[in-house]
């Protein structure tokens, strides 16, 4: 009974070892590796090129003190608005009133010297038709009458002259704009080199204004394409040009081109241009740096890729694709433009097709993977929305 029991146990032992070694003889399901891929499409492609400019307002008008005198009064706040006609400075004024005076006075003594010359020439001029008085009198009275009325005109004339220099001691703002920081202080003597002679700028800053240069070639080649761009509407007049700031920011208004100067410099090759973009926030001041972002081209059913899904090697360009059966295929490629965090490719893709974005070291030519859609998001208006 008992050998029984050890021949059934043993039996039952050598079952399990069998079966746990067929078991591990089982090869597992192989399952391909996950791949983030790009898929390229074509779209029409603005190509854009940036130039720095500097910002200027639209109006930019030197405060200036037209008459010398010390300081006596500032009456604005320094940076803030002000409006036109509203007093800004009061610089003395006691010498120009009584310049003014003094003026006034002799205007009334030509005005008393017309008075006698006209009444003169009244007594003589019937005198002189009844032969009472010789003619030589009759002209000398006539010509002192018109001397008469001479000198009250040149009186009038210096009476103007001097309120008009008294008015400058009441320094008015000529604009409505953001004023700046007062470069004299209250005491000081104003007007005269090197004393402080321009007090202040007023800024117009509701538009501002951006000037740029281009080299010679650089403006022969975007003009062309501009004018071809724009033969409906003319050169410059369609509000397509970008501002890009400092901080990397898109200013959120676009402009168009305002001025082109006359004529390339010769001694530096280039020509001004001017754009003008609306400001009605504020935020851009004279003397900003920025970007201005021109179009310069349209490319036509365009294919772009992200930046990191290509490979360099000794100047060739290279991508991974993945094709219908999910097999990494070697791809060469022919680069062009970059825009933004994409590359313009001008040869080697075609649309629909899978590009590796994530991953590009672990994968090899021929290698089976199990593409997934990357998500790629844009962030700056110099990228393109995909």
């Amino acid at each position: 009974m008992r050998r029984k029991m050890k021949s059934k146990n043993l039996l039952f032992f050598l079952a399990v070892i069998v079966s746990f070694v067929a078991c591990s003889d089982e090869k597992p399901e192989f399952q391909p590796p996950e791949v983030e891929v790009y898929v390229t499409n074509e779209k029409d492609v603005p190509i854009y090129e940036n130039f720095v400019g500097t910002v200027a307002g639209q109006k930019d008008i030197e405060i200036r003190a037209r008459v010398t005198g010390f300081l006596e009064g500032i009456h604005f706040k320094e940076g803030s608005v002000v409006k036109k006609g509203q007093l800004l400075y009061t610089i003395e004024s006691q010498q120009y009133e009584a310049e003014t005076a003094a003026y006034l006075s002799k205007l009334a003594e030509a005005k008393t010297n017309l008075a006698h010359a006209e009444s003169e020439l009244a007594r003589i001029e019937p005198l002189a038709k009844a032969n009472a008085v010789s003619q030589s009198d009759l002209d000398a009275a006539r010509a002192a009458y018109e001397a008469a009325k001479a000198m009250v005109r040149a009186a009038e004339a210096n009476l103007r002259a001097s309120r008009i220099r008294l008015s400058y001691t009441r320094v008015k703002a000529p604009i409505t704009g953001i004023i700046g920081k007062t470069r004299a202080k209250v005491g000081d003597f104003v007007g005269q080199s090197p004393n402080p002679v321009i007090l202040n700028v007023i800024s117009k800053n509701d538009t501002v204004l951006v000037d740029f240069y281009l080299a010679e070639n650089d403006y022969l080649r975007i003009f062309k394409e501009l004018e071809k761009r724009d033969k409906k509407d003319g050169i410059g007049r369609s509000e397509n040009i970008e501002l890009i700031l400092s901080d990397g920011s898109v200013f959120p208004y676009k402009g168009k081109i305002n001025f082109i100067d006359r004529g390339i410099d010769v001694s530096t090759g280039a020509i001004l241009i001017q754009v003008i973009f609306p400001n009605p926030t504020f935020i851009l001041r004279p003397g900003l740096f920025a970007k201005v972002h021109v179009p310069v081209d349209m490319v036509k059913n365009a294919i772009l890729i992200p930046q990191r899904c290509v490979s360099e090697l000794q100047g060739e360009f290279s991508v991974m694709v993945v094709n219908d059966s999910n097999k990494v295929e070697h791809r060469k490629v022919t680069l062009g433009e970059t825009v933004g965090s994409f590359w313009l490719v001008k040869e080697g893709l075609k649309p629909n097709e899978k590009v590796v974005y994530e991953g590009l070291q672990k994968v090899r030519d021929g290698m089976e993977v199990n593409p997934v859609i990357a998500e790629i998001k844009t962030n700056s208006k110099e990228e393109i929305e995909n």
